[in-house]
């Protein structure tokens, strides 16, 4: 098992604790807030579930049917825990319609918003690292499953202070108030996700900066050779195909222009972690000074 499937199982099991907990201090208070925020605790499970399942058939290498690999995988998985975040912020915006029109009374909302608040910990503390690993591991569902934990945190932390102040102040109202306007966060929070994943989907280029490191690469490196033009660049997952085409002088080997695109393989894919190179030699005659210059 990779370490990218290792932290989306273990982003699962975190949320099985995390919504116990929640629903825990649900049936201790009857909140509605509290309840709004275990539903959208069950959808955190079963995103995570998701994005276990993508990181495992993304992790898969390439075959005859899928000659590029199923980095992309990761992305449907993304899709999907964003389309679940906005669902989640619908269920909760009808509750709190709800129970704006029949606000009712809480039981033990001390308890209650201590074991809430014990969860909204463990899932801030476990964002963080997820978000680390997301990163490090260049893992878009780990990513977007770590966002949706924050969504649920910043879901928490409403709802703790809305619970909080109709336990202070004994106005009902504001249990669905505070539990409505912490879901259009969450509204938004979702649509994000879904944005940047359809992005990746799209073969989204490469950010400038990684765009810069590649042609400086090639500059330094690709001594020999005339230029580079047609630069070109996606993201994948956690992959990163680079194509460009470079051009030699027309009188150079085959076995010559073949060692300078090793030379440049080794160092692009030692610099830019994840990157798949393809070169497309040409002869110096189509050189047009219109690409990026070899020293």
């Amino acid at each position: 098992m990779t370490r990218t499937e290792k932290a989306a199982l273990a982003s699962a099991a975190v949320g099985v604790v995390v919504t116990t907990l929640k629903f825990v201090a649900y049936w201790l208070t009857g909140s509605l807030a509290l309840y709004s925020d275990a539903l959208e605790s069950i959808i955190n499970v079963v995103a995570a579930a998701c994005a276990f399942l993508a990181v495992r058939v993304a992790a898969q290498p390439a075959d005859e049917d899928h000659p590029y690999g199923h980095h992309k995988a990761e992305y449907f998985s993304a899709v999907i825990e964003g389309a679940l975040v906005i669902v989640a912020a619908v269920l909760i915006l009808r509750e709190a319609y709800h129970g704006i029109l029949d606000p009712k009374p809480l039981d033990a909302p001390g308890l209650g918003l201590a074991v809430n608040g014990l969860a909204t910990i463990i899932n801030a503390a476990w964002a963080v690292a997820l978000f680390r690993q997301g990163r490090t591991l260049r893992s878009p569902a780990l990513i977007a499953d770590a966002r949706h934990i924050v969504a649920d945190v910043v879901t928490s932390g409403g709802v703790l202070i809305g619970v909080g102040l109709v336990y202070a102040t004994g106005t009902l109202v504001l249990d669905p108030v505070v539990a409505g306007l912490v879901a259009l966060n969450i509204l938004w929070s979702g649509w994000t996700m879904v944005r940047d994943s359809v992005n990746g989907l799209m073969d989204q280029a490469a950010s400038p900066e990684m765009i810069s490191r590649i042609r400086a690469l090639i500059s330094t490196h690709g001594e020999g050779a005339l230029e580079a033009h047609d630069v070109r660049t996606r993201h994948a997952g956690s992959a990163t195909f680079i194509d460009f085409h470079l051009v030699v002088p027309g009188e150079m080997t085959v076995e010559e222009s073949h060692a300078i695109c090793d030379r440049l393989e080794d160092a692009i894919e030692s610099e830019i972690e994840g990157a798949v190179v393809v070169i497309h030699v040409e002869p110096g005659d189509k050189a047009k000074g219109r690409g990026v210059p070899v020293i």
